[in-house]
């Protein structure tokens, strides 16, 4: 153990640190260093002597620190501090009250991000009167601990140590919301501003998705028209093609997300907004203005189109996208399925790949040339997956191949059958119909056995020509990590806004929720980083650290209580999962009691920074 000294904003702080082994991902044995407890600031203790670091380095090496709190770390055993607690029975501190703490934890994680400053500095030099800070923060942990309605989230307030509002009007929550609507584009770019210094993004992938969010209500939002009928403002709540097959209104959000899978920023939409059209608006909103440099855009099929690509393009950016095969033509279809010029990597997966030269039409109807690499591969997971998805349609083949006669569809299946039926089973010159117990014969068993030997194939294209393909692809396959940030906000965070209703609080509403969801990333990167979660064949632990419902578990764990005698104590930091949190993060509570004074102090100086 050794003494160090680091700087937080341009103030020196003292720190014990150690150096340990440990082993990587790929097995190889490292040396990484972790702090064993943050002192203080070194002013506090300076003596005004020359060479204060130099005596306090040789004093520890001696065993007889010059600050006492170094002693423990000596060898040398401390006095063991004991504890005398009277109480009987009828006395309030019998029954145990036990509150957040983790609060404090989540704060300076907020602040990495640039944001307690943020909110603070607009309160300094604005009309605003509320405690908008503090509410904000209230919105944002409680989303990450407890997520719940507006005013539930309110009432949340006294379940935390410290409190975070005091003598508030709860109605100022909805003042809040709509600062954070008329602020939305400065927040996103002081988070961005704050990741980009402290967290080293400088993406080179950045990844892009929309998922929707179902409102009960019984009717849409109408669009707002002038006198002559024409619309000045669409409305927001609109029926579209929900993710959820669901059948009331929906709103479209597109997330971005970079290649840490730290979220970038979100953009939202009226619902009947097709996938492919939130592209272009939400990059020139959210990424142009953000002056990164040059980036491999990445999307699934919804946003493959060339007025898409053009704009990346156009901006010195690249793509790699995924490409429908169904909407391909079918020349390309013919290449795409052919056994020619496979490349088998193993039993379970081939591939293979052309330089294309296309002519499309730009956004303005202008025809331009695009080349691109042109990428085909066949994964026995993807064959497997359409297998399944495909299973019940199968079934319904088979049951009209064994007994066509009395056997009967919907509208829906007969419109799904329609491909797989010849096209002479009338006789439009007699009106002839073919008899039901001929229609087994009409079944073309060909069209169905090529349907089924297209399972298992994936195409993507990409304007990066000299990427080897197997790259290509592995980058392409990251988009699943924008997956599981959906399935995090409509599980974890609870994050469909069920209880806003105007588009300035459902878009608050939803940017409160990244904010959350980039915290609880920076807490699994932070994890991940730390190497004491093994690589394993569990992905989420050793790609994303620990799953969010277990931080959110584990945070919610973290508590302190009011023992007597003005005694706290901390609950559950052997949880295991609270234990990671804490030990990625190098927080070290000792087992003991404490006074109120030497609680904060537990945390104060955490580095959060990866």
């Amino acid at each position: 153990m050794y003494i160090d000294i680091f700087k937080n904003n341009g103030t020196e702080y003292i720190r014990l640190r150690e150096s340990y082994r440990t082993k990587t991902a790929e097995g190889k044995v490292a040396i990484r260093k972790r702090t064993i407890c943050n002192i203080g600031p070194l002013s506090k203790f300076d003596d005004g002597q020359p060479d204060y670091l130099e005596r306090l380095r040789e004093s520890f090496r001696l065993g007889n620190p010059l600050i006492p709190e170094l002693t423990e770390y000596t060898g040398k055993k401390p006095p063991i501090e004991k504890y005398s607690i009277r109480l009987q029975e009828g006395d309030p501190e019998c029954v145990g009250h036990p509150q957040l703490y983790s609060h404090v934890f989540l704060d300076k994680l907020f602040d990495e991000l640039g944001l307690e400053d943020f909110f603070r500095s607009y309160k300094g030099f604005s009309k605003i009167q509320y405690d908008v800070l503090n509410f904000v923060r209230l919105l944002v942990y409680g989303r990450i601990l407890n997520p719940d309605s507006k005013m539930a989230t309110l009432e949340q307030n006294d379940d935390y140590y410290t409190p975070l509002l005091k003598n508030f009007n709860k109605y100022n929550v909805y003042d809040t919301l709509d600062f954070i609507y008329e602020n939305k584009e400065k927040i996103i770019r002081r988070m961005n501003t704050s990741l980009v210094k402290k967290w080293h993004r400088n993406p080179e992938i950045i990844f892009y998705d929309v998922t929707n969010f179902f409102f009960e209500i019984e009717d849409p939002d109408e669009d707002v028209l002038d006198e002559y009928g024409n619309v000045i403002e669409k409305g927001f709540r609109k029926i579209g093609v929900s993710k959820e097959n669901r059948k009331q209104p929906i709103v479209q959000m597109g997330l971005f997300m970079d290649d840490q899978g730290l979220p970038i920023s979100i953009e939202s939409f009226p619902g009947n907004t097709l996938d492919a059209n939130t592209f272009k608006p939400a990059i020139s909103k959210s990424i142009d203005g953000l002056e990164y440099a040059r980036f491999i855009m990445i999307a699934d099929r919804g946003m493959c189109n060339y007025q898409n690509v053009f704009h990346l393009l156009d901006q010195n950016n690249g793509y790699i996208l995924a490409k429908s095969l169904l909407k391909s033509t079918k020349a390309e279809q013919e290449w795409a399925y052919s056994d020619d010029g496979f490349i088998q990597e193993s039993r379970d997966f081939k591939y293979k790949s052309r330089i294309m030269k296309r002519t499309v039409k730009d956004a303005n109807g202008k025809k331009r040339t695009v080349t691109e690499n042109v990428i085909v591969y066949w994964s026995r997971n993807f064959y497997e997956r359409d297998l399944h998805e495909n299973a019940r349609f199968l079934e319904t083949l088979e049951k009209i191949l064994k007994n066509p006669k009395g056997f009967r569809i919907t509208d829906m299946q007969a419109r799904m059958l329609r491909p797989f039926f010849k096209s002479d089973f009338f006789n439009s010159e007699t009106g002839e119909v073919i008899a039901a117990s001929k229609l087994k014969a009409l079944l073309d068993k060909e069209k169905l056995e090529e349907f089924k030997s297209h399972f298992g194939y994936y195409q993507i294209i990409t304007s990066e020509i000299n990427m080897p393909p197997l790259e290509a692809i592995e980058k392409y396959h990251g988009l699943t990590r924008i997956e599981d940030q959906f399935r995090v906000m409509k599980s974890d965070l609870e994050t469909r806004p069920v209880y806003v209703r105007t588009r300035e609080h459902i878009e608050a509403h939803l940017l409160i929720c990244l904010i959350a969801l980039t915290m609880i990333r920076m807490i699994q990167c932070k994890i991940c980083h730390s190497g004491l979660v093994p690589k394993s064949d569990d992905i989420t632990l050793w790609s994303m650290g620990l799953p969010a419902y277990r931080i959110q578990k584990a945070l919610n764990k973290w508590k302190v209580e009011l023992l007597a005698d003005d005694l706290y104590r901390f609950t559950d930091l052997d949880d295991p999962d609270l234990k990671l949190i804490l030990d990625s993060f190098d927080i070290r509570i000792p087992a003991k009691l404490f006074r109120k004074t030497d609680l904060k102090s537990q945390i104060r100086n955490i580095n959060v920074t990866i």
